[in-house]
Order: C-alpha cells, then sequence, then structure tokens
C-alpha cells in the first residue's frame, strides 16, 4: 500500500524552479533533461561554428584574392561580416539563454547583446537589399552599372548600412524604444531577475503573465 502523500511533499513538488532563489524577483526557470540539453547544445554549437567557418572563407577568400576585389564582392563581404558576427557573438549567449532558459549575463549583457542582434540582422537585411539593387543595375540597366555601382559608391551604401543598422539597434535597446508607452507593465509584470525580454513582441506581451515573477 502506498504511503500517503500529505500537503507539505505536494507543495515541494508544484514549486517552481527559479532562477535565482534567494530573489522575490526571479523569473521562473525550465528545466530541460540532461540528454536534451546535451543536445541541444551540440546542435547549436553546430550551427554557431558553421556559420562562423563558412563566412570566415567568404572573407578570407575576397580579401586574398585582388581579382574579386569588385563593388558587388564588397557588398557580399559586408554581408560575410555580418552573419559572420552573428555565429560568433549573437549565437552563444542565445544558445546559452534558450537552453537554460534563463538568463546569467548581467542586465548590462543583455542590453549589448540585444543590440548587437538587432544590429546585425538590419546589416544583413540592408546588405541583402543592396545586393539585390546591384545585381538589379547589372541585369537591366548594364550600360549604366559600372557608372552607377563604384567602389566608391558601394563604400558610402556599405557605411550608410551598418550606420543606420547600429543607430537602429543600440538605440532602440538603450533608449528603450522598445518598450515605449508599456514601461510600468514591463517593469511590473514581465521584468525579472535572470530574463533577458529586451525585445518584445505580441508573443511576449501575449504569455508575459506567466513570467510575472513568484513573490
Amino acid at each position: 500500500m502506498d504511503a500517503p502523500v500529505n500537503i507539505s511533499q505536494i507543495a515541494i513538488w508544484e514549486k517552481p524552479v527559479l532562477c535565482y532563489e534567494f530573489s522575490n524577483r526571479s523569473c521562473q526557470k525550465f528545466v530541460y533533461p540532461l540528454e536534451t540539453r546535451i543536445l541541444l547544445y551540440i546542435l547549436f554549437s553546430i550551427s554557431s561554428i558553421v556559420t562562423i567557418i563558412g563566412n570566415l572563407l567568404v572573407i578570407i577568400t575576397v580579401i586574398h584574392f585582388k581579382q574579386l576585389h569588385t563593388p558587388t564582392n564588397y557588398l557580399i563581404l559586408s554581408l560575410a561580416v555580418a552573419d559572420l558576427l552573428v555565429g560568433g557573438v549573437v549565437m552563444p549567449p542565445s544558445m546559452l539563454r534558450s537552453i537554460e532558459t534563463c538568463w546569467y549575463l548581467g542586465d548590462l549583457f543583455c542590453k549589448i547583446h540585444s543590440s548587437l542582434d538587432v544590429t546585425l540582422c538590419t546589416a544583413s537585411i540592408l546588405n541583402l537589399c543592396i545586393i539585390s539593387l546591384d545585381r538589379y543595375y547589372a541585369i537591366c540597366h548594364p550600360f549604366q552599372y559600372h557608372s552607377k555601382m563604384t567602389s566608391l559608391a558601394t563604400l558610402v551604401m556599405i557605411i550608410i548600412c551598418w550606420t543606420v543598422s547600429a543607430a537602429l539597434g543600440f538605440g532602440m535597446i538603450f533608449m528603450e524604444l522598445n518598450i515605449l508607452g508599456i514601461e510600468d507593465f514591463y517593469y511590473d509584470s514581465i521584468d525579472c531577475d535572470g530574463g533577458c525580454f529586451a525585445l518584445l513582441s505580441p508573443p511576449v506581451l501575449i504569455f508575459a503573465p506567466s513570467w510575472i515573477p513568484m513573490n
């Protein structure tokens, strides 16, 4: 016959796991099984390494061979730098946050990481847009291409691309434009120790009640 289960045992079993056990504003933590965590670490690490190596080969190739020093390849080089930084700077902390389900790297690095995430992803998208524009002129206006898409024009577009991306990423996060108008709700109901919710989106706001710190 099974031993009776008292109320205190049930309370212990149902007690949520927290990122910081001694903080009354700690976020809740979801603990994956060990096997799942190992598998996720392996998959995320492989993705990050492949991203770094692939884009590093592109960068080395374009820089090393002088015959590849063309406006189009400069744009590809800029895109490869953005993707390389995503794989080497953004993906590892994101891997830790996704698998451990808590952010242990501090509030300042949370803002820096989120800013870099927005900056590099925006730069990658803008570089793709510029490459599309370059290909459009090369195909549709072949006689005007070399006069319009010069190395200087390409350099100016790359500088604008990275400047706009950095201003958007760091400006939005550090000036808290991402929580503009919902500051009270964010700090009262979402912000907690062990969380890094710098980028708010509709799903975050929908599921926010489940992240309210346990007092």
